[in-house]
């Protein structure tokens, strides 16, 4: 985070005060509206109309990219966790089918999917009594 000269590492503490509850890294539109117009507030060092070392034009230019910024991070969760859905979902759907996997040891096993499980929002399958990845299956049957 660029922080103009003229502000202090205490004037930033005053802006954040949940702090201690957010990494350093996580600031939201409302905080990066506050320091920009602590630093637009500030005289200029060289006496320009725009204060805190950059001109209306520069702080604009930040405040669309952080929000594009927010806009991206937001979306990818989004995905994410649509991906994980659609991957339950197509678990689910396979217990009862007969299902040829390859084993890390380039092995084939063939059988029914037994039951289906998930650990850490990531599904896997029971075949044989053994569990496997989805990315393991390279056929399905009826």
């Amino acid at each position: 985070m660029i922080v103009p000269p003229q502000m202090t590492i205490g004037s930033l503490n005053q802006i954040t005060p949940e702090a201690d509850t957010k990494q350093n890294s996580d600031l939201d539109m409302e905080q990066f509206l506050m320091i920009i117009s602590k630093a637009m507030s500030m005289p200029s060092l060289d006496g320009g109309s725009g204060g805190g070392g950059g001109n209306e034009t520069d702080y604009i230019g930040q405040m669309v990219q952080f929000g594009m910024l927010n806009q991206m991070q937001e979306l990818t969760e989004t995905m994410q966790t649509t991906m994980l859905m659609t991957q339950q979902q197509q678990a689910l759907s396979m217990v009862g089918k007969e299902v040829t996997l390859k084993t890390d040891a380039d092995q084939l096993v063939s059988g029914a999917v037994e039951k289906v499980r998930f650990d850490n929002g990531y599904a896997t399958i029971q075949v044989n009594g053994a569990q496997y990845s989805l990315n393991s299956i390279i056929e399905v049957g009826a």
